[in-house]
């Protein structure tokens, strides 16, 4: 028999890259052969909340399963209060959780997490970093699945040679501490002149202001795309050598992943999952949180060595064949089924 799921996030066509996982993802479990709706794509927050809450509403007694995107900013409010309408309904329903902030959330409101992840069928963490915190909270109906991607779009280019050429992908938020990017190519201008950096994302408080006031300064050439579709920025990424990751907070992100898999060399801040994602030394870099002169010190030590950056992005590919839809795609029909 047919699954009917009801999945309930952000699907903005604007906002983060992680965001659209769910138009990738229902996707996938379509051409599975499950019944998936999806909402929200509203961008009032009020409306969305209602279309959510609306939607299990109505449909809760054709539906078999409810996935819900869990984030830890306001956005854990929506997924508590679809949990408590599924409770209410008697609907099974799956916390999928993103989001390097979730971990303070734990902590900040035990109350409503212990009503929404405990009383959830299972709850799906990505990544062994946010499985073992919620292991440690007591939820103990945890299950690491990781995020997909469908590699055919994320094709491996072999570089031979690595030139000071960034490209940096995120929306642009304090919290991903995107001006980092700029001090990084500040830094690697005074021994390449001809360094670039390439600033790809949507803005989402201002930030992206700060960084083209911060560029013009400085006689900083940056180029700002806005956000762009995922082919869009893999056909872009065969530019660029280096994929910099600057965030202060941080659990897995999809895009790392994704440059890991198109043979970007990765130099990452060290918080949160990265250091789970990616192992120092070996199929990337980890540097200390805001240490742009780190950062800047150690893509200056891959350009020097181009085998050293050829064996980090030859591991990285290897390690990202693991988060195949092809392979990940197991585990989810066996959750969903079971």
């Amino acid at each position: 028999m047919t699954k009917s799921i009801l999945y309930i996030g952000n699907d903005l066509q604007i906002n983060s890259f992680t965001a659209t996982y769910i138009s990738f993802f229902s996707k996938m479990l379509r051409k599975e052969g499950y019944k998936v709706k999806t909402a929200s794509t509203r961008s009032n927050k009020a409306l969305r909340l209602i279309e959510m809450l609306g939607l299990i509403v109505r449909y809760h007694k054709t539906t078999d399963i409810v996935l819900i995107d869990t984030y830890g900013a306001m956005n854990f409010y929506y997924a508590y209060l679809v949990a408590k309408t599924c409770q209410a309904y008697h609907v099974k329903y799956i916390p999928i959780l993103h989001g390097g902030n979730l971990p303070e959330r734990l902590s900040a409101t035990k109350k409503y997490s212990k009503s929404l992840f405990g009383k959830a069928k299972i709850n799906i963490a990505p990544s062994k970093f946010l499985y073992d915190i919620f292991k440690a909270e007591g939820f103990h109906n945890t299950k690491i699945i990781p995020n997909a991607i469908q590699m055919e779009n994320y094709p491996f280019k072999k570089r031979e040679d690595f030139q000071p050429k960034l490209l940096w992908v995120r929306r642009f938020q304090k919290r991903y501490n995107p001006v980092m990017a700029l001090e990084v190519l500040l830094l690697l201008k005074k021994d390449y002149p001809n360094a670039k950096l390439c600033m790809v994302g949507p803005d989402k408080d201002g930030t992206m202001k700060t960084c083209k006031k911060f560029a013009a300064k400085n006689q900083l050439d940056i180029e700002f795309t806005g956000k762009l579709k995922k082919k869009a920025w893999a056909k872009l990424s065969k530019n660029y050598d280096f994929f910099i990751n600057t965030t202060n907070i941080d659990n897995t992100p999809i895009s790392v992943i994704e440059a890991m898999s198109l043979g970007l060399a990765v130099v990452s801040t060290n918080v949160g999952g990265m250091p789970v994602l990616i192992k120092n030394n070996d199929d990337g870099l980890l540097v200390p949180v805001n240490n742009a002169q780190n950062m800047a010190a150690e893509i200056d030590k891959l350009i020097k060595h181009p085998e050293k950056a050829q064996s980090l992005t030859e591991n990285a590919r290897k390690k990202v064949e693991n988060f195949a839809w092809e392979k990940v795609k197991t585990d989810w029909n066996r959750v969903l089924n079971s």
